[in-house]
């Protein structure tokens, strides 16, 4: 296997790492309470999920 001869410099090894950013999360509104919520998470504020109710959220 070929090693490399010298050390990458730490501003070579980020230029090729500009493009890897974070991006925000997919939100959705609730459709029981009309929260914003996490898609495919159960909604904090009501604690409905897929037209149930799956936990009993605290107050």
């Amino acid at each position: 296997m070929p090693n490399p001869k010298r050390k990458h410099s730490k501003t070579r090894s980020r230029k090729r790492r500009t493009h890897y950013k974070a991006s925000e999360p997919a939100t959705m509104n609730c459709p029981n309470c009309g929260e914003t919520k996490l898609r495919h998470r159960v909604c904090p504020n009501c604690g409905f999920y897929d037209g149930r109710s799956i936990v009993i959220p605290r107050k």
